[in-house]
């Protein structure tokens, strides 16, 4: 099986969805999706757009005529996307690599990305394609998230789950938390092309309202289940029964509370 740290594949996608969904992408996407409304594009893209969580936020504020792209490089994450639409919604679902977009030059008024850069693997190559297929003046919205000290669940959970194994530990956690320095990010925006750059830090203090099935979540919602498997020899069930009691001892008992960090950034194509 896959240990690649972008295939989101298999049962991952349900537990993606209802297990880490509400707990660390549902208020993200809901703040991503509304910098993104705010400028009223008529013509939007969004890559790495996995189930859908900022998808759905996006066609419910943009005008009801706008165009709404999605793609991700997951067949079975856009199923669980496609989910959420009724016919007529004028969304269209396609995968895509976001690296080597299939789509003409200007195609676009603004291009939505939420937590999918960290795992592009030439991700100058995506600022690039992004800056080819926007329009003159149209803007980019993406979010990455912060370190691991501003997120102490990734943390857990990456020091958790490798406490597991003597050697070769998955490395998961490391992909998403580690793409956070801001000045380097900033200078591949401007070498795309892009210009007018903010950037905003949101901190957030979140509830948990069942730990156990958020330590699950973490194992089994991501494609650390597969590095897990892909190692063999330690029980999956074993590492959620041991992150569960290190969520709840770090964040109380259901409901906890923890505090997570993202950095957004926005930029206009010049």
């Amino acid at each position: 099986m896959s240990s690649d740290a972008s295939a989101f594949v298999g049962s991952i996608p349900e537990q993606y969805e209802s297990g880490l969904g509400p707990v660390i992408f549902f208020d993200f996407a809901a703040d991503i999706a509304r910098r993104a409304a705010i400028f009223g594009p008529r013509r939007v893209l969004e890559t790495a757009a996995g189930t859908g969580i900022v998808t759905r936020r996006l066609r419910d504020l943009l005008p009801v005529e706008a165009q709404l792209t999605v793609t991700d490089l997951n067949p079975p994450m856009l199923e669980a996307a496609r989910m959420k639409f009724r016919p007529g919604e004028r969304v269209e679902f396609r995968p895509a690599d976001a690296t080597s977009l299939p789509f003409p030059d200007g195609s676009f008024d603004a291009v939505v990305c939420q937590f999918g850069v960290m795992f592009f693997p030439d991700k100058d190559q995506s600022y690039r394609e992004v800056n080819r297929v926007l329009a003159p003046g149209g803007r980019y919205l993406f979010n990455v998230w912060d370190s691991f000290r501003f997120n102490p669940f990734a943390r857990i959970a990456h020091e958790t789950i490798g406490s597991f194994f003597a050697a070769d530990p998955p490395p998961f956690y490391t992909v998403p938390f580690s793409y956070y320095p801001i000045d380097p990010i900033k200078q591949s925006l401007v070498d795309a092309g892009f210009a007018d750059i903010a950037i905003g830090v949101v901190r957030l203090d979140k509830e948990i309202p069942d730990t156990a099935r958020f330590a699950r979540a973490l194992v089994f919602g991501n494609p650390v289940i597969d590095q897990i498997r892909a190692r063999a020899g330690v029980d999956p069930e074993r590492i959620v029964a041991g992150l569960t009691q290190a969520v709840r001892q770090a964040f109380g008992t259901s409901p906890g509370r923890m505090p997570l960090q993202a950095i957004v950034f926005e930029a206009r194509k010049s």
